[in-house]
């Protein structure tokens, strides 16, 4: 067997040496270049419950073109259904009621409590007849007059009726009870779309031909204040107390 000398196996050690250290480099170069590069990005989880939220662009942004029914009844289309009043406006409830959304192109709803727009949604419902009749009687409204502030609404029925006296805000509704019962503030003389704070505030002019639209419409009364001087068929348009700022009109059972 041949023997190795010393000097045989130091240069078989420097070149392991080179090597090994010839691989380290290597290694080291190859992990620094893929430190470098930028990760590769992972697919969007497929399940639309993880999805990101993606940023919407100002094209985006835009509002989609609204129907005939929108145009009518706010951006919100009124999800119409046949709706039953039952019992009486004072000691009644409503089914199958019809939510009036917060506002539209011609009107806003009011909160009388909390004196602030839009209304509480648990206190804007009624029968669809009720809605068909309050919105085509401001939709004609304001047809006659264009430049008119947009008309407020104030309280219609409770989702399912029933009472809605003083625990629900003072000073509360006697009636209001099946969804055939609204209040409609009168347009101010300074186009603020808000109640009027007093008499002297009211547009008699455009009051009155609001209460003429519900008469026309078949509302069985129309409540008005008896400090505006408004007028109309005996019985039907009768004045009372706390109403100089809103006209309650009552469609018929």
């Amino acid at each position: 067997m041949k023997r190795t000398g010393h000097g045989e196996r130091d240069r078989q050690g420097r070149r392991l040496t080179a090597a090994g250290l010839g691989g380290a480099a290597l290694a080291l170069i190859t992990a620094f270049v893929v430190e470098a590069r930028p990760p590769l990005r992972q697919a969007e989880p497929s399940s639309p419950g993880l999805q990101r939220p993606v940023a919407a662009s100002p094209a985006s942004a835009e509002p989609a073109p609204r129907t005939a029914a929108d145009r009518l009844n706010g951006r919100k289309q009124i999800s119409w259904r046949r709706s039953r009043a039952i019992g009486t406006h004072a000691a009644g409830r409503l089914e199958r009621g019809v939510l009036l959304p917060a506002e539209g192109r011609r009107w806003v709803s009011w909160d009388p409590i909390l004196k602030r727009r839009p209304s509480r949604q648990w206190r804007r419902w009624g029968t669809d007849r009720l809605l068909r009749t309050t919105l085509n009687a401001i939709r004609a409204f304001a047809r006659h007059y264009p430049r008119a502030p947009r008309v407020a609404i104030g309280d219609l029925s409770r989702p399912h009726g029933g009472d809605f006296g003083p625990q629900f805000g003072s000073i509360g509704h006697a009636s209001h009870q099946n969804g055939l019962d609204v209040d409609v503030y009168y347009p101010r003389i300074d186009h603020h779309v808000r109640p009027p704070a007093r008499p002297g505030q009211v547009d008699l002019r455009l009051a009155q031909d609001l209460v003429d639209r519900f008469v026309a419409a078949g509302a069985e009364k129309v409540f008005v204040g008896p400090s505006l001087g408004l007028g109309g068929p005996a019985g039907v348009v009768v004045p009372l107390a706390n109403h100089d700022n809103h006209l309650h009109a009552r469609l018929p059972l």
